[in-house]
């Protein structure tokens, strides 16, 4: 690991020869939809105070408002695309009449379709980091590892990355070719990939890219039932852990987190970032947590958490409360790692 002056610390992404990225990146999602509306010229400030505090990898999806987040980060990756370590996906098929609708699609000829898509949206020759937004598991991994390894001899992508996937899938997917990166849920309030994810791409020198690492919020304790305090359009409304008894028994579970914030002088989001972080020393893997936010105060907030220094008994009064957390992440788990897991 190395630091930047005056920037957060940086890791090669893949491990050795991979280009040097922040150990916390920006997820964009949230700027295109999901969360309410968004102020267009904030959500650009906050990526310009990405960059000046050392954040340069930027992830997106061409399934982020049906590739709309991608045209909104074109014109930023016109002025910074040297600074960038861009990354998108492909994978989840959704439809403009069907909000609820979600396929996966993991066929070779889909994924030229969508990587042509994507280059064009984002305005970009090459995609630094390509990876498949979920596994279809009717698709054998020769096809569709094969189909994005192609890409990299085209010049059309760089490195290889892989979603919600398990130990096993992941090893059987770097036979195919490397991947340099496995991006799945990873927080306080979930913990499933430490089944046999984690261990895989310690294994494998697979840096490690945990998406929702606030827990869509929640662990940022400034809210308490999704129901009554988001907006109707949040689609955290639907999700198990945001409502009813399930909200209510989870608020409670944020009790020691809000007091190691208080003994640090931090918030609860810092110390569930930090706690994240540390997950690198825990399991030996580079690990880029990609918390995603529409303002610039909170991104310098996120990235100050990568300062902070847990210790042993701080992490010893988190470490059950994963155990607790009630419903699952997703209101149908299926397409995650964990339905897969044996």
């Amino acid at each position: 690991m190395s630091t930047l002056h005056g920037k957060i610390d940086i890791v090669p992404l893949g491990g050795a020869g991979g280009p040097w990225i922040g150990v916390q990146g920006f997820g964009a999602m949230g700027i295109s939809e999901f969360y309410g509306d968004t102020d267009e010229a904030a959500a650009r400030d906050t990526l310009e105070a990405a960059l000046e505090a050392g954040v340069n990898l930027i992830d997106t999806a061409d399934a982020y408002g049906h590739g709309a987040n991608e045209e909104f980060l074109a014109p930023f990756l016109a002025a910074h695309r040297d600074e960038v370590v861009l990354a998108t996906k492909f994978a989840l098929e959704r439809r403009v009449d069907d909000p609820a609708y979600r396929g996966i699609n993991n066929d070779p000829a889909y994924i030229r379709k969508s990587v042509e898509g994507s280059l064009r949206r984002l305005g970009v020759e090459t995609i630094d980091l390509y990876y498949m937004h979920r596994r279809d598991p009717a698709v054998p991994f020769a096809e569709s590892v094969g189909t994005m390894a192609e890409l990299v001899k085209e010049g059309k992508v760089r490195q290889l990355g892989l979603s919600e996937v398990t130990g096993p899938e992941l090893r059987e997917a770097y036979a195919v070719h490397p991947i340099a990166a496995l991006q799945s849920e990873w927080s306080l309030f979930s913990r499933d990939v430490e089944h046999s994810a984690v261990g895989a791409a310690a294994e494998l020198g697979v840096t490690f890219v945990p998406y929702s690492p606030l827990g869509r919020g929640f662990l940022t304790g400034s809210f308490a039932d999704a129901s009554k305090e988001l907006t109707a359009g949040d689609y955290r409304r639907s999700q198990p852990r945001f409502s009813g008894e399930n909200a209510e028994r989870n608020a409670a579970l944020l009790e020691p987190v809000r007091a190691i914030a208080a003994a640090h002088d931090a918030t609860p989001a810092q110390i569930a970032l930090a706690w994240v972080q540390q997950r690198a020393d825990v399991h030996g893997l580079d690990v880029v947590p990609i918390p995603g936010t529409r303002k610039r105060v909170r991104l310098l907030e996120n990235a100050a958490a990568t300062r902070i220094k847990l210790s042993d008994a701080d992490l010893a009064a988190l470490e059950p409360i994963a155990g607790l957390v009630a419903g699952d992440r997703y209101p149908d788990m299926r397409s995650t790692s964990a339905a897969r897991e044996g």
